[in-house]
């Protein structure tokens, strides 16, 4: 195992420049957004006086190359900037924030592999039968199904029609979290379980039919067990880079979903901080989120090769 892990040093060395690529576009994309940080805090009836000696106070006065030697000085001292919005340290709101929206991707992602896998294993089971097409009809329907629509669809039927659980809010106690996420992460798994159904049915099927399904079969495996212990585990590979690459887009539709019901995460902070023009905060959150899909990507190579002992991603991905 370890032999397989030797990948990862190299992997780390390769996200150095996806990093430095990332900084680039969030730094200059922030200074791209109309508005003045300096007329957003003072207010649009500041004198220019006060205007001008608090854009020399924030550094906006010197020239870009500048302002970006500086913002990747303080990324690497850990200083992500103050909070032109809040007035307090930007790294502050971030940690506050990454651990609400990690649990409601986790959550998402926990629900939405609870209908992808008995849903994709049905599916497979029978190729042409009734649970196959009720798993066509899911995935064709959920992928054309906005993930706002989805939220707002069940936060009229379950939180406001059934008052099962409440319309938006994260609660106080760690079992107060949970609840307040299950509306939200249900709809991020409705959303994110369509691809991994389609995908997972599809590669179910094939080793449904390979020599290895039918030597277990020849020797008393069947049912649940023959699906836990042979299927699934060979079935879910080519499943764990589509789930990877949903994570990333998770996280962007997050934004909008924690908007919705009101989840204080990284989505509702970034929202705030682009309206509010808060750049230190717009910087720092972009960072934060390209970190996470870097993380992602880097996470579903070590599952991808502990699941599959033939890839060898040390030696350029080959088969071993």
């Amino acid at each position: 195992m370890l032999r397989r892990m030797q990948f990862i040093p190299g992997r780390l060395i390769q996200t150095i420049p996806v990093v430095f690529g990332v900084t680039l576009v969030v730094f200059f994309l922030g200074h791209l957004l109309p508005g003045d940080p300096a007329i957003a805090i003072l207010g649009e009836h500041a004198t220019p006086a006060r205007v001008a000696a608090l854009r020399e106070q924030l550094g906006l006065n010197l020239p870009l190359g500048v302002q970006y030697g500086q913002f990747l000085l303080h990324i690497l001292q850990g200083n992500l900037g103050q909070s032109l919005t809040y007035q307090v340290p930007v790294a502050s709101l971030v940690l506050q924030a990454v651990p609400v929206t990690l649990s409601l991707l986790l959550f998402a992602l926990i629900i939405s592999l609870a209908i992808s896998i008995p849903l994709a294993g049905l599916a497979a089971a029978k190729p042409g039968g009734a649970w196959d097409y009720v798993a066509r009809g899911y995935t064709l329907l959920g992928q054309g199904m906005p993930q706002f629509w989805v939220g707002i669809m069940l936060l009229l039927l379950l939180a406001v029609g059934l008052r099962v659980f409440p319309v938006g809010g994260y609660g106080i106690t760690p079992l107060d979290h949970i609840y307040y996420l299950c509306l939200p992460a249900l709809t991020m798994g409705i959303a994110m379980s369509p691809t991994i159904v389609r995908s997972l049915r599809s590669s179910t099927i094939d080793v449904l039919g390979s020599e290895y399904i039918a030597t277990a079969r020849s020797k008393g495996s069947s049912g649940t067990a023959l699906f836990r212990q042979h299927v699934l585990r060979n079935a879910v590979i080519p499943t764990v880079s589509i789930i990877g690459v949903h994570l990333g887009y998770l996280v962007g539709g997050s934004i909008v979903i924690e908007k919705v019901f009101a989840i204080p995460g990284l989505g509702s902070l970034m929202l705030n901080a682009i309206f509010s023009r808060d750049f230190p905060t717009i910087q720092a959150v972009s960072l934060m989120v390209a970190l996470f899909v870097v993380a992602v990507g880097i996470l579903t190579d070590i599952i991808y090769t502990l699941l599959n002992p033939r890839i060898n991603l040390s030696e350029g991905g080959e088969a071993v």
